[in-house]
């Protein structure tokens, strides 16, 4: 089970007297003075002999080009490896500089690093820091805090975000997925972790069959908030003539009701989000999966081409919808829109990946949205993809023939989803998004830990020997994404892992099917996909492999006992 501690003093926080005032950043004179600095240090992890930390820390005083982070330990504590920073440690004393890249801090700017360490008996989190020799978290005498308060996340933006949701922050444990997760045997293992609540239809605003509805559980984010920072995830779901090539997940909406999803779908959310009370939450929302890519691979002749996602391209209703929903959502100050952004086996190919980038600046700036409105970039939302294959790169070659020749991964740019994604942050910039963006991975079920788990490189006798004996990523093709067979629960979801990298998620939660394995009649608007029915010999966009799905599955959404504990079996890192 995690634990998470903070370091952050209580003087930091703005206390708002329950008068639902958003979080700000200090504005310069007397607040930044007083408090010159301010850390904020978390365990994310923590089994007993190790740990993992994230560490976040905000400059008040003069910019800076370089830093130098310190601490001691009053415990046995030692870093083992970290990222984002180089880190020393002698005896209990740690160091910590920065990276060529992360070396400049603006008067109210931060920057987040984590690390892995061991320890035995306690671990206690550090009782002070300084910021090149300087203390931080205490209150430098300077006059009174002027009202402001600490991010806890990184620096803001005029609207008063922060630069990283995550950083400094619980995220939000849904109370109805934990309770089923805490009813499979060994479910208590992983049942506090923090996954995303779908707004998959317009009943699903006010809870559907007696269920928890948005209010419900923004009330529930508040009451584990605490006083500290708490993350609340959605995954904003209902598009016109949604998910256009996958009939398992179709939605209630024809491909024409462009104006219901505003009005009853998009407009209903904002006005929930943007009460008050909600303010002191930061509210995380994953715009409509599996939609704008589908107009890039889709359409227009290709062989994965289907006439439905040919109408959406031809009415242009995924790119208003998106638009939209992007600019009502961010015009509240504490939402954070991230845009589904596929993943490197759907979209890293040259011909998919820059025009991908580009259709998101469209959408992006469309309905009266602009790029402002854009925190980041979500990737693998609810898929399978490796985060990092271990055993090969993409640049690899076997007897001279590259790795991109091989079957698996078949000319395609990226072998894994931690490379692609901070590829198409660049990509993303380039195409004209903020440079402070950041992106997302959902490692919910890309684990594939078990005894099927390759040890090292396959044999070189081949370039697809290499590859086929040494990928992570056991499915039979990239392109299978239902209720994949062999998976298991990946990274357990934590803030600034890598560069560019704001968190690993589990954005859809572990055990909700993925589409019924046969027909099933429904009042959900799902369809029966032959990608969910594990008899199916494949089609176009699978290379027409076999399906590789799991049988006797329900409809999406839905608890699938059986896939949730071949996750748990097959997590990697592996569970306790």
């Amino acid at each position: 089970m995690s634990r998470t501690r903070t370091a952050l003093f209580a003087a930091l926080a703005l206390i708002a007297g329950g008068t639902g005032t958003a979080l700000m950043a200090p504005t310069a004179g007397a607040a930044t003075a007083a408090v010159p600095c301010a850390v904020d240090y978390q365990i994310q992890n923590d089994w007993g002999s190790g740990f993992t930390a994230n560490v976040t820390v905000r400059n008040n005083g003069a910019p800076k080009t370089s830093w130098s982070l310190k601490w001691s330990y009053a415990g046995s504590q030692k870093v083992a490896s970290g990222w984002n920073a180089k880190f020393s440690q002698s005896g209990s004393a740690v160091t910590v500089t920065n990276e060529s890249y992360n070396g400049s801090l603006s008067t109210g700017g931060s920057t987040s690093f984590g690390f892995q360490g061991t320890y035995s008996g306690s671990n206690a989190v550090p009782a002070s820091f300084t910021l090149d020799g300087v203390t931080c978290n205490v209150d430098s005498g300077g006059g009174d805090d002027g009202g402001g308060g600490d991010d806890g996340g990184g620096g803001t933006d005029p609207s008063g975000r922060v630069d990283n949701p995550y950083a400094g922050a619980k995220v939000y444990v849904n109370p109805e997925w934990s309770a089923l997760a805490a009813a499979e045997p060994g479910g208590d293992r992983v049942s506090d972790e923090p996954t995303g609540v779908w707004l998959d239809r317009i009943a699903a605003i006010d809870g559907v069959n007696g269920g928890m509805g948005l209010r419900d559980h923004l009330d529930a984010a508040l009451e584990q908030k605490g006083g500290g920072e708490e993350v609340v995830q959605l995954v904003v779901y209902d598009l016109p003539g949604r998910d256009c090539s996958a009939l398992a997940s179709n939605g209630e909406l024809g491909p024409d009701d462009i104006d219901k999803y505003k009005s009853d779908f998009i407009d209903p959310i904002a006005d929930i989000l943007s009460d008050a009370k909600y303010a002191s939450l930061r509210i995380v929302t994953t715009i409509e999966i599996d939609s704008l890519p589908n107009l890039v691979t889709n359409t227009g002749g290709k062989a994965t081409a289907t006439p439905q996602c040919d109408t959406m391209k031809a009415n242009g209703n995924y790119v208003k919808g998106v638009g939209y929903a992007l600019a009502q959502l961010g015009a509240i100050p504490n939402v954070y829109n991230y845009v589904d952004a596929g993943h490197h086996g759907w979209l890293g190919w040259d011909d998919n990946f820059g025009p991908t980038a580009q259709l998101f600046k469209q959408a992006a700036t469309s309905e009266g949205a602009s790029v402002d409105d854009v925190q980041g970039f979500i990737t693998n939302t609810a898929n399978y993809s490796a985060l990092k294959e271990e055993n090969f790169t993409i640049g690899d070659t076997v007897n001279g023939t590259s790795v991109r020749q091989s079957k698996w991964v078949d000319w395609n740019r990226y072998v894994d989803e931690l490379s692609y994604a901070q590829a198409f942050r660049e990509e993303a910039v380039s195409a004209g998004f903020n440079s402070d963006i950041g992106m997302l991975i959902d490692t919910s079920r890309n684990g594939w830990g078990g005894p099927g788990r390759p040890t090292g490189p396959g044999a070189k006798t081949s370039v697809d020997t290499y590859v086929e004996g040494g990928r992570i990523d056991r499915r039979i093709h990239v392109g299978n994404w239902c209720n994949q067979s062999g998976a298991g629960l990946g990274e357990r979801p934590q803030a600034a892992p890598e560069s560019g990298i704001d968190a690993y998620v589990w954005m859809k939660p572990p055990g909700e099917s993925d589409g019924a394995s046969q027909a099933v009649d429904n009042d959900e608007g799902k369809g029966f996909d032959r990608m969910c029915d594990p008899t199916y010999t494949g089609n176009a966009r699978n290379n027409n492999n076999m399906s590789g799905a799991l049988p006797d599955a329900p409809l999406s959404g839905h608890w699938f006992s059986a896939q949730f504990q071949e996750l748990m079996d097959n997590a990697y890192p592996p569970l306790s």
